[in-house]
């Protein structure tokens, strides 16, 4: 089973809403890149994002919180690959104690997860 993990921090430019609150958009455009590097280490190729089955949004994200995001190939057709993914939130800032402090949680919050299918034209594959 091919999996990959990304981290990246949630910046005040993606705060879309009030409270420094992002959208949660911006955690399916992680799963795209989780995606992509799926398919590159199982084909060699990006492919292409052809559905997500289901998204739930399971916690708020806000500028400044760290997101672990996951995914693995659950199942391949000739050229489709299905896919789940996850995302949690690692880090959090803490602006009750200072601009600059944050938390490391001890127990990791699941933010969203999704499941969906890629396809990788079977010309494009190299592996």
């Amino acid at each position: 089973m091919t999996e990959a993990v990304i981290r990246v921090r949630i910046s005040a430019g993606d705060a879309h809403y009030g409270g420094q609150l992002v959208d949660g958009a911006h955690m399916l455009k992680l799963f795209g890149d989780v995606a992509t590097e799926l398919l590159i280490r199982r084909d060699g190729d990006e492919g292409l994002f052809r559905a997500y089955e289901s998204v739930e949004f399971l916690a708020p994200v806000r500028a400044g919180d760290f997101i672990e995001a996951k995914g693995r190939i659950v199942g391949e057709g000739s050229s489709s690959r299905r896919m789940e993914f996850e995302a949690w939130k690692v880090i959090t800032p803490r602006p009750d104690i200072s601009d600059s402090a944050a938390d490391v949680l001890d127990e990791p919050v699941l933010v969203c997860k999704a499941a969906g299918t890629c396809v990788t034209p079977k010309a494009n594959q190299r592996k």
